[in-house]
């Protein structure tokens, strides 16, 4: 999906924008395995980066289209959490200067090309401390049909993400909620950061 058609996306309320968390991540939040300071990649309007908020983690949102940005913020502000929002290339998370314990990843990884793919990885390198743990959120090969994103293989997973510095914990059949009257068939994958010489 281009950049453009994210930003026309957010001139209405996206499939994705559910008025609340994803489900998949608050049992994850729930299971005690959520730790601050955390990274939301491709935070879209922020309802993910604000349950984290609310439960007294340290929050950072990013994403590329400014629109969602403000709209983050605007609810940070009505909802007094403390939140920070910023619109960021989640391409070039070494940028931000900060190092996260845990980021979340809810439809963000299944929107990249093979070589996006590859900087996605590296860039969460760059933006987490050894032991830290990545949440990652995608439609998998088991939703039917051919409309929206891209699907992600089990292999395609393991494929980004178990190679040093990374190693997947997990992947379990999840749902992404959407505001479409139904959910929709994904992974939940779960990665951790290893340690690199000097770290």
């Amino acid at each position: 999906m281009s950049a453009s058609r994210f930003e026309e996306a957010y001139e209405g309320t996206p499939p994705w924008d559910i008025g609340r968390a994803q489900p998949a991540l608050e049992q994850a939040a729930a299971d005690g395995l959520v730790r601050g300071p955390v990274l939301d990649a491709g935070c879209g309007t922020g309802e993910n980066a604000l349950f984290f908020a609310a439960r007294g983690l340290e929050v950072v949102g990013v994403d590329a289209v400014e629109a969602a940005v403000t709209v983050a913020r605007a609810k940070a502000e009505a909802r007094n959490l403390s939140a920070e929002f910023r619109a960021h290339d989640a391409l070039a998370l070494g940028d931000l200067g900060r190092r996260f314990r845990t980021v979340v990843d809810s439809g963000l990884f299944h929107t990249f090309d093979d070589e996006e793919r590859r900087r996605y990885v590296t860039s969460l390198a760059a933006a987490t401390v050894p032991g830290a743990r990545v949440f990652v959120l995608c439609f998998s090969e088991h939703q039917p049909g051919d409309g929206g994103p891209r699907r992600v293989t089990q292999a395609e997973l393991r494929e980004a993400f178990d190679r040093p510095p990374f190693r997947v914990v997990s992947i379990v059949a999840a749902e992404m909620a959407t505001n479409l009257g139904s959910s929709r068939r994904a992974w939940l994958t779960s990665v951790e950061r290893t340690a690199t010489a000097g770290e």
